[in-house]
């Protein structure tokens, strides 16, 4: 007994040393940023970053300039703080800084899906055939009966739609955009009203899913939540197999394209199954905790509201529904809402933050803007964070914590893209999508969802704040650098189907 003790303690000994001794050693070469390891080992800043990126990184650009180093949990990242110093990081010609890596080593963890050889350029070439031009518009009309079966009924308008309704607004963006999301990309079958009721739960595992999501990432969860989330995850394998997907209708082009792509590789429908859930979470985490903050903001800012409502009065003319009881749209108005687009720019400034992370293959010599040139250790990560060094700059956007609906606007009304930093005209000057090899694929069909949600909302329905003087509610720290923020709480309203000849 006692000598199996002191063999675990020795063990235990070199797999302390293994993991420490690197960062131990670790010194900053010449010409190399200000590293800052933190004081535990391993860890380094680990816990301080995952409390609350955006203090932390806050604090250590303050304390150490535009780039740094940092340690957490045995790897190291260095920040590039200036805006101005973001192009040869985005564009990497030489692709010295590799993302994909960095994605495949994310979604095997996550989704425990095994990506092929490919997989990254058969998403952006979905997306580009399906998700813009005739592709999107005619997603938009499926995503419109969608929006209409869910928002008014698998049997249409009725007198109860008439009476006021109150609910959570996080939690009916959320909600609605969801399922409108998932039917319209993954399908219906020939019970609708089932269909609905399968969504629905299906949201509600989503949601908890989502909710544990950060910490699953940073490997922070308790045994019983790592129980939880395996039980999730094979749930979610199981309704978005590919025998299910053969029971339905209608399921999306960008999906068919991509499963396609798939069996031709070879991949077992286990893992289509996996790639699935992946796709779910990529194109539905983020649009309805984007329209929760774009129609807080518009109905927090009256004079924001009447700009849009006007505008979509305008694009739309007066709100009616059909004898078969559905929305009735102009889809091509999409097109022609500069102010509803300004609006969107504005919430996705605010509400939107995204981490860009390139995986450094080899030695690589950074030149920021100010001609200063940094060497970046191969093994490494270099990142960039847009919500701190862009996002919430006053000098590229005055009063950044201000939500101002006509920020993106010209004064004859054309879209503003001319931004400055230190009087040099800067190109990222709004960045949640990401941006270069990682820039969002689906973010026009996503942008196409939100906007279609809010101008239905704001069309057809009267709402207001249960209670006009409640304060935007705060940020959830855990949710920085997973795409949208989320609130720490949710926000009351009641809506309204408008009365309608």
């Amino acid at each position: 007994m006692v000598l199996w003790g002191q063999v675990l303690g020795a063990l235990l000994v070199i797999l302390v040393g293994y993991l420490c001794l690197p960062g131990l050693l670790r010194r900053r070469k010449p010409q190399e940023p200000p590293l800052d390891k933190g004081s535990m080992p391993w860890l380094g800043h680990a816990i301080a970053f995952r409390k609350n990126m955006f203090e932390f990184l806050k604090g250590m650009r303050a304390k150490h300039g535009d780039i740094f180093t940092v340690q957490l949990g045995g790897q190291y990242f260095t920040f590039v703080m200036d805006p101005l110093s973001f192009g040869p990081i985005i564009k990497d010609t030489q692709r010295t800084l590799d993302f994909v890596q960095y994605a495949q080593e994310l979604v095997r963890k996550v989704f425990g899906y095994q990506p092929t050889e490919g997989d990254h350029q058969m998403v952006h070439s979905a997306s580009s055939k399906h998700l813009m031009g005739d592709g999107l518009e005619d997603l938009n009309k499926v995503m419109l009966n969608s929006l209409s079966l869910i928002m008014l009924g698998p049997k249409g308008w009725s007198l109860d739609a008439s009476f006021w309704h109150e609910d959570g607004l996080f939690q009916f963006c959320y909600n609605t955009l969801f399922k409108a999301g998932y039917l319209s990309l993954f399908g219906y079958t020939k019970n609708v009203a089932q269909d609905l009721l399968q969504a629905e739960e299906l949201f509600m595992k989503f949601r908890r899913f989502d909710l544990l999501f950060p910490r699953f990432v940073y490997s922070l969860l308790s045994p019983r939540e790592w129980l939880e989330v395996g039980q999730l995850q094979r749930l979610f394998h199981k309704t978005l197999s590919v025998e299910h997907n053969l029971e339905k209708d209608g399921v999306s082009g960008w999906l068919c394209y991509m499963l396609q792509f798939l069996r031709e590789q070879g991949v077992a429908p286990a893992m289509q199954a996996k790639f699935n859930f992946m796709m779910l979470w990529a194109s539905q985490g983020n649009t309805g905790p984007t329209s929760f903050w774009a129609l807080l903001f518009l109905l927090k800012h009256p004079e924001a509201l009447q700009a849009v409502r006007k505008e979509a009065t305008e694009v739309l003319g007066e709100a009616r529904l059909e004898a078969t009881q559905f929305f009735t749209f102009k889809l091509s108005a999409l097109q022609h809402t500069p102010v509803l687009n300004s609006v969107m720019e504005e919430t996705l400034r605010l509400a939107a933050s995204p981490t860009l992370l390139r995986a450094i293959q080899k030695d690589y010599i950074l030149k920021m803007a100010n001609g200063q040139e940094y060497l970046l250790r191969q093994g490494d990560k270099v990142a960039l964070f847009p919500y701190l060094s862009v996002h919430m700059d006053p000098d590229i956007h005055p009063k950044p914590t201000t939500f101002k609906y006509d920020r993106f606007l010209n004064p004859n009304g054309s879209r503003k893209m001319h931004f400055y930093k230190e009087g040099k005209k800067i190109h990222h000057y709004n960045m949640p999508w990401g941006s270069g090899v990682s820039i969002c694929p689906g973010r026009f069909f996503a942008l196409s969802e939100i906007k279609l949600f809010i101008l239905i909302m704001i069309t057809y329905f009267d709402l207001e704040l249960m209670d006009s003087d409640t304060p935007v509610p705060p940020m959830d720290p855990q949710r920085w650098g997973f795409g949208t923020l989320q609130p720490r709480h949710d926000v009351r309203f009641r809506y309204r189907l408008k009365c309608m000849e």
